[in-house]
């Protein structure tokens, strides 16, 4: 988790062209305004449905009653309507000189169901410059492609581009068990070292932990951009590993993000304090027809917050109030968030009280959990609700007047329900959920809300029917417990009817279209060396037997992959954490190999085939390199390596491994771990041999004077799967352990009378077999 101070953070094949300034892009093009009064000009761009972004906007701003105007009809005249400017007013508009403006259609309006925008003066029914939509414009929106699929049960639903920055994954699954994976994209279509790490939702880059069907909001760093991407995956770095990608298309459709448009975040976040005591917030975007929401709260032990909609329009009455009733549980981190209607000054008792809605009625909870997280000690709860009431137990959400709104403070009782509340509500207070956004919580002394309060990142419409995105940050205290906040309170005035209206284009993500060209935007790691694998602190090793330099009699190794065999296994043999899986010989976990200069020896490799699976892709070879990954290496890396067996070079100089055949994998099975055992052969007699359609692959070596005594058996496209090779000048064949040297002992008088009983017990143990 974050620690103080600091937040978890969330969150166009082109007609004519595309473009922006400083490279950055703006949305489909439209096309240019017409120059016909008072200096008007620039670039339209289409950001999305329902957002316009003029580039390098000129007025001289000395037209009477001048606005942003946009009709359903082909001219420009005063049949159309109003657009308010870039900071929501409805004023006339002022002077511009070479400025970016965004602008949004009202609610019901598309760039599908207008035909021009335009500068229209009112008081003297005037054009000052206009542009017509092309029919049936395809604007951006948001885009689905593949969904995740991989190993250590990473999988995912259609993972969705938000816009040019954004990647959102819904139902993320992945065991956490892998010691180094991060979200990863690069160029090309697959992953390689070469790539570049994406900050996980929170805005770190350690490694990934354990997701259980989280949706996870990914935004790409710097000025990266999907266009300048081939792929996108999980990547296991210190090991080199594919654990799953998929291809990013090279032409999507979407929208920019507000970042390319120069929009800064908080803008378009709304955040109110409830209780300066216990810290407790409540921040929201309106995303089309449903609204965002994030609780934020101090809370006790088994406490819920709660806030929703008052009983009453005009004041703040519990009784038949609408509320979200929230909580983290402080042992699982586990969030929950349940729809209520508080039909009752009680606890919920049949069909009576404050109730979940699930309660009263089948289907009744339209409450969709978003995201819950412990951070700071603050409990965090993001949500979406439609705007709409969905049934007799809910009250809608105002769209052109603020309303009352209610919240509380309570312990749960043993049924995990509301009790009576600790803290509540005790005035009216009103909350215009449509209004112009405003952060009015606090922020830490001499900071920016740009650096520490990233958004609760609005949605497009589309992006809405996959999921919303949420942003989880803790609020921040001054000494002493005081808090400071911004310039606007909730108003606890009577509620007043006006005509701002949500802005679904306001709770888009800003979209854009391009093909993928040759950006640098992509830091490439050149030289720099892979992460070393974590060390081992403990090493109680599991003994291991080695190969001797006499066996086997032919010279033939079988190499297999299998597990690492928990703590005991290949992180103690070894020194460091492995990823999982590891080379097994002869069906032993990475064993030392002795051999002989001048013999022959072959390994039948059972590593895997396939290179498009690279987590089963595993080509065997031989070298002086203790890492391993050839294929991942630099070139001045490879310059100090040698490879003595399994790879052969092109006449290009590309390497090319031999060593690859069908994938065979030793599986345990059973219910107990790795670290329930306490022998390698113990463990051993727990493994099967599980082997694909196919043939084995071989690689022949012999070891010669001029091999170092020391090499290694390696995988060739990830690193530490192997283990070492000691190269012997001479073999003296000792007594094999295995042989059984019987000794005879005759008899003495006094066991004249005992049962013959043969001095040696053979004992058979059976291992399954390499094949």
């Amino acid at each position: 988790m974050a620690k103080s101070g600091r937040h978890l953070f969330l969150l166009f094949a082109a007609v004519s062209f595309v473009g922006g300034i400083n490279g950055e892009y703006l949305g489909k093009f439209i096309g240019q305004l017409s120059e016909l009064h008072h200096g008007v000009s620039g670039e339209v761009y289409a950001v999305d449905g329902r957002t316009i972004h003029i580039k390098d906007y000129t007025y001289d701003g000395q037209g009477p009653a001048a606005y942003f105007y946009a009709s359903t009809y082909k001219t420009a005249d005063s049949k159309g309507f109003r657009l308010r400017d870039e900071n929501n007013n409805g004023d006339v508009i002022r002077r511009y000189r070479k400025e970016g403006v965004t602008l949004t259609l009202p609610e019901g309006k598309t760039l599908n169901n207008i035909k021009i925008f335009y500068v229209w003066c009112e008081e003297f029914d005037v054009n000052f410059g206009d542009v017509k939509i092309p029919r049936n414009f395809d604007y951006p929106r948001p885009q689905k492609i593949d969904a995740l699929k991989g190993v250590h049960q990473i999988s995912s639903d259609n993972i969705v581009i938000v816009d040019a920055q954004t990647l959102l994954i819904p139902n993320l699954h992945y065991d956490g068990e892998a010691p180094d994976a991060k979200f990863w994209a690069g160029r090309g279509p697959k992953p390689s070292p070469q790539g570049i790490r994406i900050a996980d939702e929170n805005g770190k880059e350690l490694p990934l932990r354990r997701y259980d069907g989280k949706t996870v909001v990914l935004t790409l760093p710097g000025d990266l951009t999907v266009f300048d991407i081939g792929h996108f995956g999980i990547w296991c770095e210190q090991f080199t590993v594919d654990f799953g990608h998929i291809q990013i298309p090279q032409s999507v459709n979407v929208p920019p993000s507000l970042k390319m448009l120069g929009v800064s975040p908080q803008s378009k976040l709304n955040c109110e304090v409830l209780d300066d005591e216990l810290a407790f917030e409540v921040r929201w975007a309106v995303a089309g027809e449903s609204i965002v929401l994030q609780m934020v709260a101090k809370l006790e032990e088994r406490e819920y917050m709660s806030f929703g909609l008052s009983g009453e329009v005009a004041n703040s009455v519990m009784i038949g109030g609408d509320v979200v009733v929230a909580w983290v549980d402080k042992e699982t981190l586990k969030g929950y968030a349940y729809d209520y209607y508080l039909g009752d000054k009680s606890q919920c008792s049949g069909p009576t009280g404050s109730c979940p809605d699930s309660k009263l009625a089948e289907n009744s909870n339209n409450i969709r959990l978003l995201n819950a997280a412990m951070v700071n000690g603050y409990s965090i709860v993001t949500f979406q609700r439609p705007l709409k009431a969905s049934d007799q137990f809910d009250l809608p959400i105002l769209t052109n007047q603020s309303q009352a709104i209610i919240w509380a403070v309570g312990p749960l009782n043993q049924r995990d329900e509301v009790s009576f509340h600790s803290s509540y509500l005790k005035h009216d207070s009103f909350i215009d959920f449509a209004r112009p956004a405003k952060w009015n919580c606090p922020l830490p002394e001499g900071e920016t809300a740009a650096k520490h309060v990233e958004p609760l990142k609005a949605v497009t419409t589309e992006a809405v029917a996959v999921v919303a995105s949420t942003t989880t940050s803790a609020p921040t205290r001054r000494e002493g417990g005081n808090r400071r906040r911004g310039s606007n309170r909730i108003s606890t005035r009577q509620p007043e009817t006006h005509a701002e209206i949500a802005e679904e284009g306001q709770a888009s993500k800003r979209e854009s279209t391009r093909t993928r060209g040759t950006s640098n935007k992509i830091s490439q790691r050149g030289t720099q060396t892979v992460p070393p694998p974590t060390p081992v602190k403990e090493r109680n090793a599991w003994y291991i037997p080695p190969i001797e330099c006499y066996e086997p009699e032919d010279g033939v190794f079988y190499a297999q992959m299998g597990p690492t065999g928990g703590k005991r296994g290949y992180p103690a043999i070894t020194g460091h954490v492995g990823w999982g899986i590891s080379w097994y010989i002869n069906g032993l976990l990475i064993p030392e190999i002795n051999v002989v200069r001048g013999k022959t020896y072959n390994f039948i490799t059972e590593g895997g085939d396939n290179p498009e699976v690279s987590a089963k892709y595993h080509p065997f070879y031989i070298t002086d390199d203790p890492v391993g990954g050839y294929a991942y290496k630099t070139p001045e890396e490879r310059k100090n390596i040698s490879i003595l067996a399994g790879v052969r070079f092109d006449k290009a100089g590309e390497p090319i491994p031999v060593g690859v055949g069908r994938l065979c994998h030793w599986t345990h099975s059973g219910d107990s771990d790795a670290d329930d055992f306490d022998s390698f052969g113990a463990y051993q007699r727990t493994l099967q041999l599980k082997c694909d359609v196919g043939e084995p692959g071989i690689v022949t070596w012999t070891p010669d004077r001029n091999t170092p005594d020391t090499v290694y058996y390696q995988c060739f496209t990830h690193r530490h799967l192997g283990w070492k090779i000691n190269v012997h000048d001479s073999c003296e064949q000792a007594v094999a352990a295995s042989e059984l040297q019987p000794t005879i002992v005759k008899p003495s008088e006094a066991q004249s009378d005992l049962e013959p009983e043969a001095s040696i017990r053979q004992e058979s143990v059976n291992f399954p077999s390499p094949h």
